[in-house]
């Protein structure tokens, strides 16, 4: 691990280019025209684009046969949204008791396994958790980062947040569960997680990762505790942060932001130069103490 790449490894513009064209900002093409100019010690704009793509072996912390946990796909209905969800839900093995539950929001990409890792994370640390997948109306995750995100525009977001909704009632009926949800989701689903929070008076708490902020006329419907992460460079959505942070504060809200010093976008995916492991971490030890405080 000691020679895998970090955000220190690119250019800064070479990283802005990167996030525009995962965000469907830019094509390919642009991407890699604009990434030649930053090609450095015989890197390539090709070779920049495939080091900067995510490489889910790298970062896998939990097999998904690990023992402890019970692991399985499951569909349920979703009459608002696109008729049926199809999501992956995790538990420990062993409960003595009911356990909180966690929706997981994945990125623009689907369910990809690194999201499918994290809800292992949080069924090891005592939860329940459920990950679904957005692109599941339209044949699922396809194991393609580049096909996944042109699948996600096709996407009628619209019934694709009901889907989320159900999502969270979903849970909230587990028998095994104790009825308080929270949210946690990253980039698009760290916007989910915000909106979540505006729409369901009885979410028990949401934690978006460097997601877009909820409609500021909305805010005054929060209920949920709020938990908000986000990295440092990341012009795209820190432009909205002050006007949601000052917006939450004069309405009351039980809410807390974090910029993390010297980060990219996406610096908790582990599977991706940006990731920056001191402030994944940190980030990290913070939502699971912040669910377990709020989630009971």
């Amino acid at each position: 691990m000691s020679d895998r790449k970090t955000a220190k490894d690119f250019h800064p513009e070479a990283l802005r280019l990167f996030d525009r064209y995962v965000h469907g900002d830019i094509s390919r093409r642009d991407f890699l025209t604009g990434a030649a100019k930053f090609a450095v010690a015989g890197m390539t704009a090709v070779t920049i684009l495939q080091a900067l793509t995510p490489n889910y072996a790298m970062g896998q912390h939990i097999q998904p046969d690990d023992p402890q946990l019970d692991a399985v796909y499951l569909t349920y209905p979703s009459p608002k949204g696109y008729g049926d969800l199809k999501g992956y839900l995790v538990k420990p093995k062993t409960m003595t008791a009911k356990l909180p539950l966690v929706l997981v929001v994945h990125e623009n990409r689907g369910l990809n396994p690194h999201i499918e890792d994290v809800a292992r994370r949080l069924a090891l640390a005592g939860f329940i958790a459920f990950a679904p997948d957005a692109l599941f109306p339209l044949g699922g995750y396809p194991g393609d980062e580049d096909k996944a995100r042109a699948m996600f525009a096709l996407l009628d977001q619209d019934k694709t947040r009901q889907d989320f909704i159900e999502s969270v009632a979903i849970l909230q009926k587990l028998p095994q569960g104790n009825g308080k949800v929270g949210v946690v989701g990253f980039c698009y689903g760290g916007g989910m997680s915000n909106f979540l929070a505006t729409e369901l008076p009885d979410l028990a708490a949401a934690v978006p990762f460097y997601g877009r902020q909820a409609d500021l006329d909305k805010v005054a419907a929060i209920q949920a505790p709020l938990l908000i992460h986000y990295a440092s460079d990341d012009e795209r959505v820190n432009v909205g942060a002050q006007a949601y942070d000052e917006a939450l504060k004069a309405a009351g809200k039980n809410a807390q932001s974090y910029i993390y010093p010297d980060t990219q976008h996406g610096f908790h995916n582990d599977t991706t130069p940006r990731y920056d492991q001191a402030a994944a971490e940190l980030a990290w030890s913070r939502t699971i103490e912040f669910f377990k405080q709020h989630l009971g």
